[in-house]
């Protein structure tokens, strides 16, 4: 690991200011004295050099003050103060600059450290998987931080691609530990659940189970909304659940619809408030058409009036554009609308570029959905 040491390749603050006490203290006549500001120099240095460095400005503002003193007869007694004076705050910097740098190491080993477990809890997702190209835009509410509770993964199964996308309720460490918990079942059933129901009910049981082992962590008896996906290969189609969480926009070209689900399904964690259980439904999805899953740092962005980010009115203004280039105006144009201190956002767009040579169909999928 390569640390940075120093905050400017030069360090022009102290440089600059004992340059300046040595201007002011030839330009003014001798009763007025800048020479005091010379112990100045060796603390404004602990700022951003290290050690040494400190030390060097420090011995360097001595040795101005011993030539001050001798070019304008100060030398004696009037000497004895100023340098004292000097050599206590180089000695008092030196320690604040070795205090500095280890506070900047353990800063940057907390960073790498986020920035390996971003690595696992959200990996780089491929830009294509099975018919399908991917795109995702993430951004942590915490200027410093690298991952949040929203989380997303994407997974090519026997049942065709294979999405999630979901927020935890609250912040910080114990939202990422949930979200670690949700990603690591998802990874896992994937793979075998027979559809989404079975896949949302495993969510349900690994949640449900972290929280009976930690019933005293603050991970406890937390909830998350989430959005399950299937792109299934065969079928112009794709098949939501949807536990809670802002409804998916679907949009094939300048058209644009919210994939409402026929009844409201609690978020994952809170499945005793289901009525039975847990329920997919089907939209067409055919080639060309994308689908763009979100957080609610989207659907509750708000400008500076209050007024809700129009997510379905924007979307149809970058369908023109590439996919990867419209999330890029998506995420743009978000970061301009919303107001500072917003929620995390995740956003996942998806588009399905290759297909079985069936003709779509031709309704759109609030119209006249297909359903199971």
């Amino acid at each position: 690991m390569v640390r940075k040491l120093t905050a400017f390749p030069v360090p022009w603050p102290p440089l600059l200011l004992l340059v300046a006490c040595v201007a002011l203290d030839a330009a003014t006549p001798l009763d007025q004295r800048f020479d005091w500001l010379l112990a100045a120099v060796p603390a404004l240095a602990a700022a951003s050099c290290t050690v040494g460095a400190t030390l060097g400005f420090g011995a360097a503002a001595i040795a101005v003050e011993v030539v001050l003193a001798l070019v304008n007869d100060r030398l004696g007694s009037y000497l004895v103060l100023p340098l004292v004076a000097i050599l206590a705050v180089t000695l008092a910097a030196a320690y604040a600059s070795r205090v500095r740098l280890l506070r900047e190491e353990s800063l940057e080993n907390t960073r790498s450290v986020a920035h390996t477990i971003q690595g696992i809890v959200l990996r780089p997702l491929p830009p294509a998987i099975g018919p399908m190209t991917l795109f995702v835009h993430y951004e942590a509410v915490a200027s410093e931080a690298r991952v949040g509770g929203d989380f997303y993964e994407a997974l090519n199964t026997a049942h065709g691609v294979r999405v999630i996308l979901g927020d935890v309720q609250g912040k910080g460490l114990p939202a990422v530990e949930n979200a670690a918990v949700l990603l690591a079942s998802f990874r896992e059933a994937a793979y075998d659940a027979p559809d989404l129901a079975a896949l949302a009910a495993r969510l349900e049981t690994s949640m449900l189970r972290h929280s009976e082992r930690h019933p005293e962590s603050e991970t406890a008896e937390r909830f998350a909304t989430v959005v399950l996906a299937e792109f299934p290969e065969e079928s112009p189609v794709v098949r939501i659940v949807n536990c809670g969480h802002p409804e998916p926009l679907w949009q094939r070209g300048e058209i644009t619809r919210f994939l409402e689900p026929d009844e409201r399904l609690p978020p994952v964690a809170l499945a005793s408030l289901l009525d039975g259980p847990y329920r997919w439904k089907e939209y067409p999805f055919a080639v060309g058409d994308r689908l763009v899953l979100y957080t609610d740092g989207v659907s509750e962005a708000r400008d500076a009036a209050g007024v809700f980010y129009p997510l379905a009115a924007r979307a149809p203004k970058w369908a023109s554009l590439a996919a990867g280039d419209a999330l890029d105006r998506l995420a743009a144009d978000l970061g301009e609308y919303r107001n500072k201190g917003a929620d995390d956002v995740a956003v996942l767009l998806i588009e399905r570029t290759a297909g079985p040579p069936v003709k779509a169909p031709a309704q759109d999928p609030v119209q006249d959905p297909v359903q199971e």
